[in-house]
């Protein structure tokens, strides 16, 4: 049997696969990793049985200096409807609310940054990726826009006291996570180098590379799972939310 094939849109060079890639890689995943700054999108996801989107300092609808964002917020769109496997971070959230109808904004509280807690909501119990997790799982947050209002008929999963829309799932398999679960310490010290305004909105040692390396320890150990139960879902493996019965694999 094939390996699973899943499409990696990267909208910025600050924002790499990293961990979350040496994980999908572990599970017997392929992946095609396409920046999106310099190469075309894809027209469609034949061929592919799961999608990633990463993060960026853009903004997800800033399409005049970002023309190839409607590329993404199309190709996110069409996971939805063709029931692809997706896992959307950060900007990538922003992007799958977008394509499918919720609303996007800056953050009208300020920055949301630093090494925080989400909640999960009731609706996670009975997710096949969430329902595992911690009710109050570590995740990296480094963002100023927020979901200001999820798509109709999104599922809210999990939620911060700043931000209520930090991961939700759209139709039976699509997921957006407003928080990261993929970087490496030296990425988040480059983001607060580069946006050390931003970076200021956290307590001082969150950006101390003792404590950014022990919350990596956390991450791995409660979203490496997280991601391992991903790529069932891709390789048909794993039921999504709403199926019952037997299936067959994807590939």
């Amino acid at each position: 049997m094939n390996a699973p094939r899943l499409l990696v849109l990267q909208p910025s060079q600050s924002d790499p696969l990293a961990k979350l890639g040496e994980w999908l890689v572990a599970e017997g995943v392929e992946l095609h990793l396409v920046p999106l700054k310099d190469e075309p999108a894809p027209e469609s996801l034949d061929g592919y049985q799961g999608v990633v989107c990463l993060g960026g300092e853009m903004g997800a609808l800033d399409d005049l200096r970002h023309p190839w964002l409607a590329d993404a917020r199309r190709l996110l769109s069409n996971a939805v409807a063709q029931r692809v496997p997706t896992l959307a971070i950060c900007l990538g959230a922003q992007l799958l609310a977008a394509a499918t109808g919720g609303q996007v904004r800056k953050g009208p509280q300020g920055p949301e940054v630093g090494v925080l807690l989400v909640a999960k909501r009731d609706a996670a119990a009975g997710d096949p990726l969430f329902a595992d997790l911690p009710f109050t799982p570590d995740v990296l947050q480094f963002h100023n826009d927020e979901v200001h209002l999820l798509p109709p008929g999104a599922e809210h999963l999990a939620a911060s006291p700043k931000y209520p829309n930090q991961a939700f799932r759209v139709g039976s398999c699509a997921y957006g996570l407003q928080f990261h679960i993929e970087t490496t310490p030296e990425i988040v010290l480059s983001w607060a180098a580069k946006d050390p305004e931003s970076a200021a909105c956290a307590r001082a040692h969150h950006f101390d590379q003792d404590f950014l390396e022990e919350a990596h320890r956390d991450f791995e150990e409660v979203w490496r799972p997280f991601v391992g139960r991903f790529a069932q879902l891709v390789r048909g493996e794993l039921l999504p939310a709403g199926c019952s019965g037997t299936q067959l694999p994807l590939v």
